[in-house]
């Protein structure tokens, strides 16, 4: 039998899962509404003690949990093996390391 805490964690998985996909297929319409979605998924993984995955976090601003759409909400440069990600709303400049990322994807 799963304990509850399990449970509850995996239901919170599940949810901020739907609530990402939710926030790409609004961020076409409505920026707005996608914002608060990530919003809400970053509140419940806090909540629960779930962390939200790698894939997930690149897609939002940590400063002001923008869902980045790139040209709309987002310029992304890559500059000495970095991706520079900057958030139009609240001007936040995150920078990915490309190397580890590249030897990931390769294998290496």
């Amino acid at each position: 039998m799963i304990k509850k805490k399990q449970l509850q964690k995996k239901i919170a998985r599940e949810r901020i899962e739907i609530l990402f996909n939710e926030a790409q297929k609004a961020s076409r319409k409505n920026i707005n509404l996608s914002r608060r979605y990530v919003e809400l998924a970053r509140k419940i993984s806090t909540k629960y003690k779930v962390r939200i995955k790698k894939e997930y976090k690149k897609l939002f601003c940590k400063g002001c949990s923008s869902y980045f759409v790139s040209g709309k909400t987002l310029r992304s440069r890559i500059k000495n093996k970095r991706l520079i990600q900057y958030c139009y709303k609240c001007g936040r400049v995150t920078r990915y390391p490309l190397s580890a990322q590249t030897k990931k994807k390769s294998g290496i």
